[in-house]
């Protein structure tokens, strides 16, 4: 089984947003039981709580149901769990690395890198409108598709 984590910073915008859309991409190509799929954040503030609205109505726009996910703070389990933590921006990876055990197993990552090749953040869209969301949104659904294509490839 694959597993991936999404980081960003406080886990209700960005990284729910790629959690949803890598497992919607995951359940249309009936490859559910493959893969285990969850998101965190660097921070702990908004521990307990469900997606920015913001992010669940752009992802409802779209089909995709992210209502149900829980914010949740990376653990130090997190680095022995998931094969692959992706960051949705470079302080995020930043992070990431500064609390990471010296012998995780995971591969960390950026996000738009491992997916699209991209050196580039996704964009935190919190303090913007419902046009910074819909980019995100975006972003991540391409990112997302071609993670899925990479994580599946034969040689991998």
């Amino acid at each position: 089984m694959t597993s991936v984590l999404f980081v960003c910073l406080g886990n209700i915008c960005r990284s729910p947003l790629a959690e949803g859309l890598l497992r919607h991409h995951v359940e249309q190509a009936g490859l559910s039981g493959r893969f285990l799929i969850d998101s965190a954040g660097t921070g702990g503030w908004h521990a307990g709580e469900g997606p920015d609205r913001r992010s669940v109505a752009v992802a409802a726009r779209y089909g995709v149901d992210i209502s149900s996910q829980c914010a949740r703070q990376l653990h130090r389990e997190d680095f022995y769990r998931f094969d692959l933590i992706l960051g949705l921006d470079r302080d995020n990876v930043r992070n990431i690395r500064k609390i990471a055990p010296d012998d995780t197993t995971a591969t960390i990552g950026l996000y738009l890198e491992e997916a699209l090749g991209l050196i580039k953040d996704v964009p935190d869209p919190y303090y913007g409108d419902t046009r910074d969301f819909d980019a995100v949104y975006r972003l991540c659904d391409e990112a997302s598709a071609a993670l899925l294509r990479t994580l599946t490839k034969p040689s991998r």
